[in-house]
Parts: C-alpha cells; structure tokens; sequence
C-alpha cells in the first residue's frame, strides 16, 4: 500500500460571495483586538499562535497515529466538545432501547475477546438511534445520517460499537469534524434552519470538500430516510483490528443486518410524516417492542489482512472508503435483539454515554485519522455533559461485570476507594487492585515511524470513484431519488456559486446525475468538472448491498397497513384483511372517520386507531379501502380521505379495495388504476394481497 504523503488543502479556492460584509477590527476588554472570523484574517488558535494547516492532525507519518501533542487539534476539538449545555452537539434527538447480544458463531481464530469465544454466549445491551444535525425538539424524518450506537455489557467489561446507518463519513481527519458539524447546524446569526442541511453554509463547505461527495451520494439517497430504526443497517464505520489469543491480528469492519430488510420513505412521505407524527420513529420502535415483535439484526464482520489492504484500491484507514461485500464477504457472527423498552427515559436513553474508545481485550484501534480523533472527542464530551468524570457510575453506564480502581472523587461519584491505599504502587496487605500482565488489556504491537507531519497518505486523495460506484449500483428509481435530493438541497442555496461549485463535482461521479441536477436547478450548462487529486476507477463493479432495493425483504413482516374503513362494510372482509396481515407478522390498524369506530353492515363495531386526518396514508407501508355505498359518500366530502387516496397512489404503495371504495379513488383524480391497485371481496383476495406488499412499493407506477 503506497505510503506517499499529500499536503491535503481545499481544493477550490474561492472569492468572498457577493453578500459578504466587510466588518472593522473590534476592540475587546484590556485592549485585546479580536478580529471577525470572516475577515480573512490569520487563522490561531485561542492562544494567538497561528495556524499553519487546519485540514490535517499531526500524525507519525502519513498512515500513522495521530499524536497526543496536536494542541491545535486538542483545543479546536475540546472546545467545539463543550460549545453546547446540556444536549449533546451531535446526535441529540434520540431514543434508546435494551436488549441482547448472542454469539451466533464462534471466531476465537480471529479474538480473544470472551464474547466470541463460544457459540451461544449471551450479554445484556443497550442500543441508542438517533438523528445527528437537529436539536432534542426536532422530528424524526429529517434527511440526515442515523446513530447507530451499541454497547454491550461483555465479561470483560463495556464494549461500545458507535456508528451510523451509513458505512461511510463526510470527512477524513478528525480536525475537520467540528467545521462539518458548524456548517449543517442552524447559521449562527439566525439560529435557522433547523436539523437540515439544505442550505448555503452545508453546501458551500461540501463544494470544497471533495472528500464528501461519496457520503453525499448515501445521504441524497433513500438512506437518510429511513421507514423505521427496525428497518435500517448499522456500520461500525472504521477498520479495527481482532487481535487472537496469540497475538495476531486482522482487520475487521462491523456490520449489523436487521433481520426484517431494507425500508425507507420517499422524501414527500418524510415530509408529510414530520407533520403528521414528528415522533414517528420513536412511536414505531415503542410500539414494535411492547407487542413483541422484538427488532434483531445480525452483526456481521468483513476480515482481512494485510495482503489484502496492501492490494486493495483505496487505503483501508480512509473513513470515506468502504470495502465492498463482493469483495470481502460480511460473515455472520451473532445477533441482536432489542426486547425491553426503558424505565425512564432521561435515565437510560438521555445519559447513556458511548466511547468509541470503550472496546475488550481482542479488539483494538487502527491509525484511521477520524477514530483517533474521536477516541479522544467522545469521553470529553460526556465529562461535560454528563457533569464529571464520574459519568461511569450512572447505572447505564456502568458495567456490569467487576471493577476496581483508585479513581476517587469529583462530581457525583458513587464509588470511591476503601481503606488506606487509594495509589498504586503500594506495600498494604489490603492494597487494592493490580495490573493483570495475563489477562489484562494489551495493544496490537504496531511498527510505527514517520516524519511528524500534517499530512495524509496518498490514496486517502481519490474522492470520487467509490461515490460513482455508489451511484452505479442503484436502481433507476433510486438514482432518481438521488437527483431529486440534491435538487431540493441545492435549491435551498441562495448563492449560485455555491449550486454550481456542487454541481462541477458530479460530472466525476456520473455524467446523467450532473445534467439531471443540472437542468433541475435551471443552469444553462453543466459546470466544468472539478480536477481529481488522483485519477478516479471508472470501471468499480457494481455492488448489490449498496442499494436498498435490490435487498428487499419480501415480506410485510413488521410493517403496517392502514385499512380505511366506513360504517356499513361487509365486516367478514375486514377481519379476513386483518387476519392476514397478522399471519405474516404484520399490523393492521383502522382508520375512520370518527375516532369512535364503524360498525360493520352486521352491527359489529370495532373501535379505530386514527381519526382519518390524524392517520393519513403516510403512516403506513401499504393501505387498504373499505367503504359501503353510504360511507363512501360522505369519504368524498372529507379532504383528509381523498389525501389518502391520492398519497397512497403516488408514494406508489399497494392498494387494497372494495368495490364501492373505487369511488373515493375516483373523486380523487385517480381514475387509472395499475397492477399495484388490488380489488378485494373475499378471504383468498385479501391473502393474496398482503402477499404482494411484500414487495413493499409498486415502483412501476413512479416516473
């Protein structure tokens, strides 16, 4: 693998946009001069000593670890740590369950780690989702990358794995994670908008950050909106290393599969959703759990060695990479399963504090620049959220197996040492714990060298070709998502240059996505490509896994079907629907025109989950229509029934309905029906039915 060092820089030098103000030199207290941050004045850090490099942490050479003595990287990540009281800055809207790990298949070739060192092997757990730009307060559909963050309580203590539903990141190096972060957060000086990142300061810092444009293609994808936490993957992001029993390592990548498959909205369901239930996620995953239908995912590892990283195309320490299954097969090693909701919410889901530093014996680190940093960001972060350094006493936080230290004192600490000795070494009878040389945590004996600099290895520099592979292993549907993403996205920009900047990017990713985009935003011609720093892999094999659709489940398993359904109805067709549903593990809930329920053409009454304008068709992976000729008389004088209809079609779901409902379709302006429009009337229709949403969208309907 080369080792040929690059002076990373942004790539586009740019004038000041046309609505920058020139401000003068404020003077502070004591006579100190502070000048604006926008004012092309020398970068410093809080001390006044200027900044030579604010792209590259220092590291021992170019695929080294990053160094302890970076006090620029230290005092911009420290701060940037502490800028908010009491949310977290990143991932703060999010909602946390417990439940279980089982080792499915034993590797103890590959780990020492006790968890996975024999089939069957059970710890508790506890799982945290989350949206990452919005506040506490904002809504679960916004377009963004999902938290997908584990810890497991092992005998060897915690073992946190905390990532994302996305297998790769915007950024490369740690030292640019609180500028990405600033730009998608609401503008300082208007405090808007809120959880989005379509707007000017997002785009502009992606438009000169070609590193991103591969985590671009995910989050323009249907990745970012994702139909539940139950049906989304999760990613452990970097490479670590299994280190055996003798010493030997191999690198690993962490996958968790969800067992019930892919599913995500189309952004005018997200939309519509965020309005209708701003908590949808939250409710979804509460309520799959309170009935049973416990979540599972299988975590999966892809290992290799060095051989293979030397061969491999792109450096394996470079966070914006992935490595396709194709290529090193993801192997199923135990599973997950979520089947107990918290006893108090700010108890366990709000102060539950994940490290990525927090691993076992015979897991260990890797050089990859962004882990390193966040090595050091996660535990500063929750010392001051969470109060003090004694974070680890919460009960959520705390391990469940044996401790013991001479760590004393501070805020809120529940634990401190017994008897005399609170240091080590000490000659006491009862002197306290000791270090472990057998059993003890020991690091993967790495060669390390290099010249101390603020660089990164030379193939950390293709940005383009695995976002184009991205791109190329979609389904046109999805392609067509992507275009439509970044439309709206970029239409949301006020500033041209910062449109056309993103734009020149895309023709090194796909020639059809530039000029769709291109004529979507109404520019005359497709901006010149921006310059690759190396020369991008045209010819990368599409890979299946990347695409949501093409990994459909099959199944309505865990999915929902809203029936909407009016007084009069033939009630043996409904139960045989509802009935349906369930034999295949799904749920059904009645929407009604009243709150107070129907009552079937036999006088029996069954009470509704929804009122018709509190339960639109949004809500709910696939819809069914009953109405007798009275009730679908007065659906067609109610807007809310006719949205049903009309969304349900559009956002190309199956249909399931009864003769007389066709006229609410019809009073809709839906006057065609297609092959994903089934017309029930007996038991047989209904099961044939669920049996097509297993497809989970008719995408032939869509243009």
């Amino acid at each position: 693998m080369s080792d040929k060092p690059f002076q990373y820089e942004p790539s586009i030098r740019t004038q000041k946009s046309n609505d920058t103000i020139e401000r003068s030199q404020d003077i502070g207290e004591g006579g100190e001069t502070h000048q604006d941050v926008g004012d092309g004045a020398r970068l410093t850090t809080a001390q006044g000593i200027a900044v030579s490099d604010n792209q590259n942490a220092l590291k021992a050479g170019a695929r080294g670890p990053t160094l302890l003595e970076d006090f620029h990287f230290r005092e911009k990540m420290f701060h940037f740590d502490h800028e908010r009281i009491p949310e977290r800055v990143v991932h703060a809207r999010g909602y946390g369950a417990r439940g279980y790990f089982e080792t499915t298949e034993a590797i103890p070739e590959l780990t020492s780690a006790h968890l996975l060192q024999e089939k069957g092997r059970k710890v508790p757990a506890f799982v945290r989702f989350s949206t990452v730009a919005g506040n506490k307060g904002s809504m679960d559909l916004a377009r963004d990358v999902r938290g997908f963050a584990v810890k497991l309580y092992t005998d060897e203590g915690n073992w946190d794995i905390v990532g994302n539903n996305i297998p790769v990141f915007f950024i490369q190096d740690a030292m640019k994670f609180p500028d990405l972060v600033h730009s998608v957060k609401e503008a300082p000086d208007r405090a808007f908008p809120q959880a989005q990142s379509a707007h000017d300061n997002f785009w502009d810092f992606i438009s000169l950050m070609p590193e991103a444009m591969h985590m671009i293609m995910w989050t323009m994808s249907d990745r970012a909106i994702p139909r539940s936490f139950r049906f989304m993957e999760g990613f452990g992001v970097h490479t670590f290393r299994f280190v055996n029993a003798d010493g030997e390592a191999k690198f690993v990548k962490f996958h968790w599969k969800p067992k019930q498959g892919l599913q995500s909205v189309v952004w005018d369901e997200a939309v519509k959703i965020n309005g209708a239930d701003p908590d949808f996620h939250r409710r979804d995953l509460w309520a799959a759990i309170q009935s049973g239908d416990y979540p599972e995912w299988e975590l999966g590892v892809q290992v290799f060695d060095d051989d293979f990283a030397d061969s491999f195309p792109f450096d394996i320490l470079d966070a914006t990479k992935l490595i396709p299954e194709e290529d090193v097969p993801v192997r199923i090693i135990g599973r997950l399963v979520l089947d107990s909701v918290v006893d108090n919410f700010f108890a366990e889901t709000e102060q539950v504090a994940f490290c990525t530093q927090n691993i076992v014996p015979g897991i260990d680190f890797t050089n990859d620049p962004l882990l390193q940093g966040r090595n050091f960001s996660y535990l500063d972060t929750q010392i001051k959220r969470l109060g003090g350094p004694n974070f680890t006493h919460i009960p959520v936080n705390a391990p469940k197996c044996p401790f013991a230290h001479f760590q004393q004192d501070g805020h809120m600490a529940m634990h401190n040492p017994s008897g005399r000795a609170n240091y080590e070494p000490n000659s006491w009878k009862d002197g306290g714990p000791r270090a472990d040389t057998n059993a003890g945590f020991r690091s993967y004996a790495e060669e390390v060298s290099g010249e101390k600099r603020r660089v990164r290895a030379d193939l950390f520099a293709d940005h383009y070709s695995q976002a184009r592979q991205f791109y190329r292993s979609q389904t046109e549907v999805e392609q067509t998502h992507i275009a439509d993403a970044l439309v709206f996205e970029l239409s949301k920009c006020e500033v041209l240059e910062i449109r056309e900047r993103v734009v020149a990017h895309l023709p090194n990713i796909d020639d059809g996505l530039a000029k769709a985009v291109a004529d979507g935003l109404g520019l005359e011609e497709v901006p010149q490509a921006h310059e690759p720093r190396r020369e991008i892999v045209a010819d990368l094999k599409m890979s299946k896994a990347l695409s949501i659709l093409k990994n459909g489940p099959n199944s309505f398993k865990g999915r929902k079907l809203g029936i909407l359904a009016t007084d009069g109805i033939d009630g043996g067709l409904l139960q045989s629907l509802m009935d349906a549903v369930k034999d295949v593990g799904g749920m059904a809930e009645i929407v009604a025109p009243t709150i107070g329920g129907i009552t079937t053409a036999r006088g029996k009454k069954y009470a509704a989950d929804e009122k018709v304008d509190g339960g639109p068709s949004v809500l709910y992976d696939a819809v069914a229509v009953l109405a007798s000729e009275e009730g679908v008389q007065k659906l067609k004088t109610m807007h809310p029934a006719k949205d049903f209809v009309t969304d349900a079609f559009s956002h190309a779901k199956f249909i399931a309905v009864s003769g007389e409902a066709v006229a609410l379709f019809q009073a809709a302006g839906v006057t065609e029906f297609d092959d994903g429009v089934i017309e029930i009337s007996e038991a047989d229709d209904c099961t044939a039915f669920v049996e097509r949403c297993g497809k989970l969208r008719y995408w032939d309907r869509t243009p």
